[in-house]
């Protein structure tokens, strides 16, 4: 790359300047970037839509209400039963299911509503869990992909330089500049990642200890009615 004597520094003109290689590297990131950027606001949508749910069912749940009522309510509803409700739903319809048949020992009929408990539980964390680990994968590589545009622009700044009789600052800063440039955008990309992912993270684990506390003391009700 010919190193050009230029004023301009700012950080289009930067991009327009940097070599091919580098310009892929800055658009697999921006692109890397937005999809973080979309997942994040679709994890914060659907996490706070998973305690909101959590919060109304434990309020109805738990003012002693008859089951059968709280269960016919959630699957008279149009939309599907979601975290908590859907656990509620699995653990009561199976453990009705079994309690029909004649001669069911009570601990089968228990065994029965916990397998089908912990089978909506992890269906509830799975869609949790989603897009997570693509948010931990930007936060950790996108640094290094932008330290390798990095590299690469260095290297050609001074191969260019190599044809210059004297290198002065003005001739050296424009292609060391552009070459930062690619690191600049993958730290913009890793880091909201990072935070978001820690975030979700801890906010998944929190309801994951209310999903597993409810389990248990539903399934102690469930014994104490059977």
């Amino acid at each position: 790359m010919a190193v050009a004597v230029d004023n301009d520094m700012s950080i289009f003109s930067l991009i327009a300047g940097a070599s091919l290689p580098v310009q892929l590297v800055l658009l697999v990131l921006i692109i890397t970037s937005l999809f973080s950027w979309w997942y994040i606001f679709i994890k914060l949508a659907t996490i706070k839509r998973a305690e909101a749910s959590a919060d109304d069912f434990e309020n109805a749940f738990w003012t002693g209400g008859d089951l059968n009522k709280l269960f016919e309510g959630i699957t008279a509803g149009h939309r599907k039963a979601q975290g908590m409700a859907s656990i509620f739903e699995a653990g009561f319809k199976e453990y009705a299911r079994h309690k029909q048949q004649p001669r069911m020992e009570i601990s089968d009929v228990m065994e029965g509503s916990r397998r089908a408990m912990r089978a909506a539980y992890n269906r509830e964390l799975d869609d949790l869990d989603a897009h997570l680990p693509f948010l931990a994968s930007v936060g950790s590589v996108s640094p290094y992909i932008g330290l390798f545009g990095t590299v690469w622009g260095i290297m050609n700044a001074f191969r260019g330089l190599s044809n210059v009789a004297q290198a002065t600052l003005s001739q050296v800063a424009p292609g060391i500049a552009e070459a930062l440039v690619a690191t600049a955008i993958g730290l913009f990309a890793a880091i909201p990642a990072v935070i978001a992912y820690n975030r979700f993270a801890s906010s998944v684990d929190r309801l994951s200890v209310r999903y597993e506390s409810f389990m248990e003391e539903f399934t102690n009700i469930l014994q104490r009615k059977s």
